[in-house]
């Protein structure tokens, strides 16, 4: 017997759904990026789901404070700590066309590597010990990342981050949601699941 994760076998939802609150749950992404994401159409098949994420995924963007370099990075580290083959992978694409983020920055988010800004380091490995700490991280920890500039209220911006894409990443861990093709040239491999 193999040991393989499962995988939910619940259909990719549409636009021409039959469903009338999914049909219009999945309007707004397909009206903003002319495309419905593979994530959303997963995500859809509980309404709920997709509307909390992207709620708090609004607010993230909308109200953290954080540059949209900045949020792309710790979107970047949370689904990297997730393992999240799809979100890295989206989130890289974001980075190099939407956000301006270095293509260096972004690789070496995806390298686990250092960055060679001090700044953009910090909030990298801040938001890394968030996710892996789940949420307790060291007084030394949160006080290197205030160092760095940034405001205690954004360490509760973290939070939302960190909320946010982990439902992203444990659905598409749930759906082993394939990368669309927006976002293929930028795939990536979770290395503790290849190794």
């Amino acid at each position: 017997m193999t040991n393989t994760t499962y995988k939910l076998d619940l259909p990719l939802r549409t636009t021409e759904d039959p469903d009338p609150a999914v049909a219009a749950l999945l309007a707004g992404p397909k009206k903003a990026l002319g495309m419905v994401p593979n994530m959303y159409a997963a995500m859809a098949n509980f309404p709920g789901l997709l509307e909390t994420y992207s709620f708090g995924y609004d607010r993230f963007r909308k109200t953290s404070g954080f540059s949209m370099a900045e949020q792309e990075i710790i979107f970047l580290t949370i689904s990297r700590a997730n393992g999240c083959t799809y979100c890295v992978a989206a989130h890289s694409m974001i980075a190099d066309t939407m956000s301006k983020v270095p293509v260096e920055v972004t690789d070496a988010i995806r390298a686990d590597a250092p960055i060679a800004d001090a700044r953009l380091q910090a909030l990298r490995v801040f938001t890394d010990i968030m996710v892996r700490s789940r949420g307790n991280p060291t007084a030394p920890e949160a006080e290197a990342f205030l160092a760095a500039g940034y405001a205690k209220e954004q360490i509760l911006a973290v939070l939302l981050a960190i909320s946010v894409k982990t439902i992203s990443n444990y659905a598409n861990h749930l759906f082993h949601t394939e990368v669309d093709s927006a976002f293929a040239h930028r795939a990536w491999q979770d290395p503790a699941v290849t190794a």
